[in-house]
């Protein structure tokens, strides 16, 4: 794709979204099922994905990844490793589970067509669905702590929570 293809792939899109502002706003989700041992499956659906525009952002191939989805495949891969290091190291009986990650993206922003929207994600939710054994085998607050030690020991989520320092180069 040329710069004129991607301007006129792009145009109408941005009118849309200066005359709709909800019109450019997306939630994208991921989800990691929990697996047995120290690890999850991402719903990426094949091991191989080519990264590109979002089709709000004027991409034309709706199998491949924007980075937006990339992001929340690599929290909620993260997130369901440590989950299940910390249900391991705490001795909670994990027997299944899944962690989503919804972001909330306003490609306005992305696209340049309000400068006071940001670019990226405004917000990011986790969702955890845990079978601990029930109340009975895991009370409430050992599943809550369990989360809470999750969030705490999460590379990606850190990451995210405390930023870190950005350097760019031409190499």
């Amino acid at each position: 794709m040329d710069a004129t293809s991607l301007r006129a792939a792009q145009a109408p899109l941005k009118q849309s979204y200066k005359q709709d502002p909800t019109a450019a706003q997306v939630t994208l989700t991921s989800t990691s099922t929990l697996d047995a041992g120290l690890s999850c499956s991402l719903g990426v659906g094949q091991a191989i994905r080519k990264a590109g525009l979002h089709k709000m952002a004027g991409g034309v191939d709706p199998s491949q990844l924007c980075s937006g989805d990339m992001l929340l495949e690599s929290l909620v891969a993260c997130t369901g490793v440590t989950l299940r290091a910390v249900a391991t190291a705490m001795s909670i009986p994990l027997s299944s589970g899944t962690v989503t990650a919804e972001g909330d993206l306003d490609f306005r922003g992305t696209l340049g067509v309000d400068k006071t929207v940001p670019v990226g994600f405004t917000a990011i939710r986790l969702k955890f669905d845990l079978d601990c054994g029930g109340e009975e085998v895991t009370p409430k607050d050992k599943v809550e702590k369990l989360i809470e030690m999750t969030e705490r020991y999460c590379v990606v989520l850190q990451t995210l929570k405390n930023g870190v320092p950005r350097e760019s180069s031409l190499v």
